[in-house]
């Protein structure tokens, strides 16, 4: 182990490995989406949908691979960056629970919330792949058409990853002060 690797708190050291795990992990996963966005595209020819149409019930799993980049793996390596610098730029240490925050908060609502698009877009686009041409119609039909569950899962998943993201951007702005300061 090197004098920089031993310097690193053990729970900052956990939490590194998480991040770049999980940033590794959906970057596999964002490339799968990608291509699976390719192959189903290909099977709703403009010709059975229109053109307005087809751009519609493919625009939702379009975003997808883009979200699972950003909040899948961008994120979590500027996060983890982050952490790190102002951990060697002399600040004060972020303790376990506010870390915890990031990793037991941030991540799994970050991944409910692509699970959710990408669910959403697959289920528009099949809709319209079955004949629907009412968009409207597909619509109300997400989740069951229950809209009290797709507001829950939506708040619950939205909120609590910007809570938990929160808490942690607030506990490494508190860390910013030098070591040793009042």
């Amino acid at each position: 182990m090197t004098v920089e690797h031993t310097a690193l708190p053990a729970h900052y050291r956990r939490t590194l490995f998480a991040l770049l795990r999980y940033a590794i992990a959906m970057a596999f996963f964002g490339l799968l989406v990608g291509i699976a966005f390719q192959e189903s595209a290909t099977k709703l020819p403009f010709a059975k949908a229109g053109a307005g149409l087809h751009i519609e019930s493919i625009f939702s799993l379009s975003l997808v691979h883009g979200h699972v980049f950003m909040m899948g793996v961008v994120m979590p390596l500027v996060l983890g960056g982050a952490l790190l610098m102002a951990h060697k730029a002399g600040g004060r240490e972020v303790g376990p629970v506010g870390l915890a925050w990031l990793v037991r908060g941030y991540l799994p609502f970050a991944t409910l919330s692509v699970l959710l698009q990408l669910v959403k877009g697959y289920h528009v686009l099949l809709a319209v792949r079955g004949g629907q041409t009412d968009l409207a119609v597909v619509d109300a039909a997400f989740l069951g058409g229950s809209h009290a569950l797709r507001a829950a899962v939506y708040g619950i998943a939205h909120t609590g990853m910007a809570v938990a993201l929160g808490v942690f951007l607030v506990a490494l702005w508190k860390s910013l002060r030098p070591r040793g300061a009042a």
